[in-house]
């Protein structure tokens, strides 16, 4: 099989098994469910994947990797805490509305498969946690600690991803990130010491 026939094929594989990860959950969906909807026999997506485990751990870590590497370019073009915060929070809202789906996938399997990545291995943690404790050490934010800064500002950009999963919220993020950089930066300032 051709080089670039066996990668339109994997890329086909991923796509819809991120697709029906979302829509029915990893546990409820089968590898012939993803075969089937890639047009293919069970088989030959094995030679692409040797487990459904496998599919799950290939895709989450490349996408979840990738985004942080693309939150860290944000905050690297911005010179001042709220603004490398303000472009990471757009850059979650665009990723959420450019791909609803895989965005999805990453936030829904993040906790079967965080504890399988190498140390050092960077994430969107990382690169927001990295951005808020130079602000603490650079007196732009109050003193506090790192870890809880940085959950807070998960908490505050991606229980509204959730809402928007579930119909609580309108599936666009985007128009609601100025909002949310603004929600995100004044509870980071408040500055209250978690113990």
């Amino acid at each position: 099989m051709p080089r670039h026939r066996f990668t339109d094929t994997r890329d086909r594989i991923e796509k819809a098994a991120i697709r029906l990860f979302v829509e029915k959950g990893v546990t409820e969906t089968s590898v012939r469910d993803i075969a089937r909807a890639v047009d293919i026999s069970e088989g030959a997506l094995y030679r692409h994947f040797v487990s459904k485990e496998q599919l799950v751990w290939a895709v989450f870590e490349r996408h979840y990797v990738a985004f942080a590497t693309r939150l860290d370019a944000l905050a690297r073009a911005e010179t001042t805490a709220h603004g490398k915060l303000a472009a990471m929070i757009r850059g979650f809202c665009h990723a959420h509305d450019e791909n609803p789906t895989l965005f999805r996938f990453l936030l829904f399997v993040q906790h079967g498969q965080l504890n399988k990545l190498a140390p050092g291995t960077p994430t969107p943690v990382d690169a927001v946690r990295n951005v808020l404790e130079r602000g603490i050490a650079s007196n732009e934010l109050p003193p506090q600690h790192p870890d809880f800064a940085t959950a807070l500002v998960f908490g505050i950009v991606l229980q509204p991803v959730t809402f928007a999963a579930y119909g609580r919220l309108p599936a666009r993020m985007e128009p609601l990130s100025e909002r949310l950089v603004a929600a995100a930066w004044a509870a980071v300032q408040s500055g209250v010491r978690a113990a």
